[in-house]
């Protein structure tokens, strides 16, 4: 549902999109934003129907901690590698539970851009460390909204390492499962919560930013393990009911998500006409909307901010985008309008093309019922962030 941290992991765990939760930018830090109070998260949901929950590595989508989203046990070992270990090492201990269900969540932070502040040329921040190496042994394929650059290469070699690195205690933790004996009844799931850091990528709508890997595993159920592919569109917002499915839990009837579970079973299913995404606030305030069908792709965008929001967290960065030519001098058109089938990577914006005046105002129309339907407020004005509401209230305190 977002090209960000914390919107997207809230909008997976609730259901929910990220303008309804209240994760509309990240949670860390000054950023500041959390969940609503009552938004339910799928650890609560599981832990009241009796599962033991219990997480490691990189929580998200809340400030407030394990312990709001439903989390009896916590390890905060992020790096893949220390969090591979405390999830087998917790993995042990539910699994000696037999008469109890659980569920365990596993956050790894790579790969992550990471500091390397001995190793880093000044102004970069790459994705390897001491520990994870560059990865261009089946050499570096450059995909088609990036320039073929030694710079671009070079960080791709460095994001393919990191990605190596985590696989292989992914691999670790699914070893783990099978030892223990618990691989047959147990679903994994495997997914991000945004496209990779490369400029153009996260931090934006295109679906280099939206796109992410979603696995699922139960061996123990014909059609959820096999190899095989699905095309039909899904939603990070369909996760959470699909679970509550499977489990033949309820679903609380202010999710939004819709249950892929019958896709997966075999049985009758109405696939996605299309999917909503969204950005308001991730580095600063960059509000956008669009909706994604599996032919075309529309963009609104409410600000007059830069072409795209850069996540390589580099003051030089290494890495150029296709388009646009200079984004240091583009700028937000109001509308954006793609034709996946022809232009898979959006590279040709045809939103003033007459021959798509037709498909423009469907998809405009269609988006904007969404927003209405779901009380988007950007719809009423100007998002305010946290970090707005404390720097006034400062203000107030010392007028007063």
């Amino acid at each position: 549902t977002a090209p960000s941290c914390s919107p997207s992991r809230a909008a997976l765990f609730t259901g929910r999109y990220p303008h309804n939760n209240g994760v509309m930018g990240l949670c860390h830090a000054y950023f500041a934003w959390d969940l609503h109070p009552e938004e339910r998260h799928l650890a609560q949901i599981l832990a009241d129907a009796g599962y033991a929950t219990a997480a490691v590595g990189v929580i998200h989508e809340t400030r407030s901690g394990p312990g709001r989203c439903g989390y009896q046990s916590y390890d905060p070992a992020s790096r893949a590698r220390e969090a591979t270990d405390a999830a087998i090492a917790r993995l042990r201990s539910l699994a000696g539970e037999r008469e109890r269900p659980f569920l365990l969540y596993a956050g790894f932070v790579e790969p992550h851009r990471l500091p390397r502040p001995d190793s880093d040329p000044p102004g970069e921040h790459g994705f390897t460390t001491p520990y994870i190496a560059t990865d261009d042994a089946l050499g570096v394929q450059v995909p088609g909204y990036l320039r073929d650059t030694p710079g671009t290469r070079a960080e791709l070699a460095e994001l393919q390492g990191a990605v190596r690195h985590m696989d292989e205690q992914f691999g670790r933790l699914m070893t783990a499962l099978d030892e223990l004996g618990q691989a047959e009844n147990t679903l994994v799931v495997f997914t991000t919560d945004h496209g990779i850091a490369m400029p153009r990528a996260k931090c934006s709508l295109y679906d280099p930013g939206t796109r992410v890997a979603l696995l699922l595993r139960l061996p123990a159920r014909p059609g959820w393990h096999g190899g095989i592919v699905r095309d039909e569109l899904v939603s990070n917002i369909d996760c959470l009911p699909t679970l509550l499915d499977l489990l033949a839990l309820p679903v609380p009837v202010n999710m939004q998500g819709h249950s892929f579970a019958p896709l997966l079973d075999g049985q009758p299913y109405a696939p996605r006409e299309a999917v909503f995404t969204e950005m308001t606030y991730h580095d600063y305030y960059d509000p956008r909307r669009a909706i994604r069908t599996g032919t075309h792709k529309l963009i609104v965008n409410f600000s007059s901010a830069r072409f795209f929001m850069d996540p390589s967290q580099s003051w030089r960065p290494r890495s150029d985008v296709v388009s646009p030519p200079n984004h240091a001098v583009s700028y937000h058109n109001h509308v954006e309008l793609y034709d996946l089938a022809a232009d898979p990577w959006e590279l040709h914006d045809l939103a003033d093309d007459p021959q798509y005046a037709a498909v423009r105002a469907d998809l405009l129309a269609r988006l904007h019922r969404h927003l209405v339907e779901t009380g988007d407020p950007i719809l009423q004005g100007a998002v305010t962030s946290p970090h707005h509401r404390t720097a006034q209230a400062l203000l107030e305190a010392a007028h007063q």
